[in-house]
């Protein structure tokens, strides 16, 4: 059951390399029409797998999994798209919690995380909206 505590849960800063292999990769999995080293604007996405342990606070919504959807992914890009070979600092927070009714009458508990990227001179690059729900 998604605990509505979770709100204002912030993880620890964790990098995120943009290694041109990875980018040329996941440009290639998404068919990407892309032959530059700006990032696939889902790349960021992948973020989940350098954000382990204290630097991801998703694990305070409790929501059960086999409940739990990802519903909705947003990415806001504040200037240029980060290209291959930029680090990126990114940090996570949860933003809300709350309920709707659904159609069929039951409760859908929705929770939301934002991860702001930041380049390592501190400009905010990207931002990234999660919005999971527990049916």
């Amino acid at each position: 059951m998604v605990d509505p505590a979770a709100v204002g849960a912030t993880g620890e800063p964790f990098v995120m390399d943009l290694e041109a292999g990875k980018v040329r990769e996941f440009a290639r999995a998404v068919r990407s029409s892309s032959d530059g080293p700006v990032i696939p604007p889902t790349f960021l996405t992948t973020m989940f797998f350098w954000q382990t342990g204290d630097s991801d606070p998703w694990s305070a919504v409790a929501m059960d999994q086999s409940r739990g959807l990802h519903a909705e992914q947003e990415f806001v890009f504040h200037g240029p798209p980060p290209r291959a070979g930029q680090r990126l600092i990114g940090t996570s927070r949860v933003t809300e919690v709350y309920e709707k009714d659904s159609r069929s009458g039951s409760t859908l508990t929705f929770a939301v995380m934002v991860t702001e990227f930041r380049d390592e001179a501190g400009t905010l690059v990207a931002t990234a909206t999660l919005t999971g729900v527990e049916t």
